[in-house]
């Protein structure tokens, strides 16, 4: 299901050069499921048209707090009625001082007084107008009235100069739209994540490694955004992006093999949950050549292993030493799931693991689940797997104390 399906949505278009970027967010909002409705300034009509915002929405924009297609005339109370939240992107520095100081004289600025509805604003302007003291007044009058703050972020500007004000891309605001809806089940909770593969190397060129995606394990870090936690993610050697909800809450630790996952993952342990959803390497070369192994035609290659430190039990020790981190152990099994799963979580001592059948649902966005734990075997079914994170986040944060 779509992260925003039936949440309905207006979307507040003022003044300013980033009006540009309001179309693909309309097309990133309506993917995600959601009923957009375009309210725009006078202004935004300078940059962007309301036609453009209809084609892509579906629906008609209003633009006047006179309009009469509103039977009653009153614009501002039905369309912030319907809504699930208001989201302005962009929200220009006038736009800020108005709503800071609770006036109220055009559609939008009307409809945000009015509002019952959580209201969200993405600011977008030249750096030197972000900086100033009446832009920063606004935005603590606006923050301590619980407005949800989305950036900005800071990069080039359609004036020439580089800094701070730049409107957060569409993508990413529809993330934190996304994430604003998400239950906060482990907000300030510290969560450690290790997600991938490893690569054990035979020489410079050559290693061994696993089918592992590490999407299981980045759905989790954003599902754990998501819930308000602050993130550590250690990565084995994959091609897949930090979630985008970074806002100074994650953190992202790039490793190749066992040992190095080993070693940063003790180094972070002092989290309050560990998901350890990588998989590692059960062993290691011993014997690893300095040199590339030039190919032999009549003899074989001797590789000599040995075991990599187990992760999960070492920070299960650790957890039951400090009653923290709470310890979360993965599963991937070919054949009988939820005796290995049970048998597994025995044995590393730990209170969850989270099973699934591989390597069916290696590199597939979907997966299905199921969670042990001392009480038994619950089926998390199959679906998503940022949806299945989102399950599996509220099921840990159920048993946190």
């Amino acid at each position: 299901m779509p992260s925003l399906a039936n949440k309905k949505i207006v979307l507040g278009i003022s003044g300013g050069i980033a009006a540009y970027k309001s179309a693909e967010l309309v097309r990133a909002l309506v993917q995600e499921g959601a009923h957009v409705q375009v309210v725009m300034t006078n202004a935004a009509q300078q940059f962007i048209t309301p036609v453009t915002m209809q084609a892509l929405s579906g629906n008609p924009v209003f633009t006047n707090q006179w309009d009469q297609r509103i039977a009653n005339n009153m614009a501002h109370i039905e369309l912030s009625r319907a809504a699930d939240a208001i989201l302005i992107a962009p929200a220009s520095a006038d736009l800020m001082a108005k709503l800071s100081l609770g006036l109220a004289d055009d559609l939008l600025s009307t409809l945000c007084l009015a509002r019952d509805c959580p209201l969200l604003i993405a600011p977008a302007m030249n750096l030197q107008m972000w900086s100033h003291a009446a832009t920063q007044r606004s935005l603590k009058r606006l923050q301590s009235d619980g407005v949800a703050v989305l950036g900005p972020a800071s990069g080039d500007q359609a004036c020439g100069e580089v800094g701070m004000g730049r409107m957060l891309e569409p993508e990413e605001i529809c993330e934190q739209l996304i994430a604003f809806f998400q239950p906060q089940v482990l907000r300030n909770k510290r969560v450690l994540i290790t997600a991938g593969p490893t690569f054990e190397a035979i020489d410079p060129v050559r290693g061994i490694t696993n089918l592992s995606s590490g999407k299981m394990g980045f759905a989790l870090a954003k599902a754990a955004l998501e819930a308000g936690a602050y993130v550590h993610l250690i990565a084995g050697p994959c091609n897949l992006p930090t979630p985008l909800l970074s806002t100074g809450r994650i953190t992202r630790t790039n490793v190749t093999s066992g040992a190095e996952m080993h070693r940063a993952t003790l180094a972070s342990a002092n989290c309050d949950v560990f998901f350890a959803v990588a998989a590692v390497a059960d062993w290691t070369i011993a014997n690893r050549a300095k040199q590339k192994i030039k190919r032999q035609e009549k003899t074989g290659l001797d590789l000599e292993f040995r075991s990599n430190p187990d992760i999960l039990l070492d920070m299960a020790k650790l957890a039951k030493r400090k009653s923290k981190p709470y310890c979360v152990g993965f599963a991937a099994e070919t054949d009988r799931l939820g005796k290995h799963a049970k048998e597994k979580r025995i044995k590393k001592g730990i209170p969850m693991i989270v099973g699934n059948i591989g390597p069916a649902t290696f590199g597939l966005d979907t997966n299905e689940i199921i969670v042990a734990d001392e009480k038994g075997i619950k089926n998390l079914g199959k679906g998503n797997k940022l949806e299945l994170a989102r399950k599996l986040i509220a099921q840990v944060a159920a048993r946190l104390p």
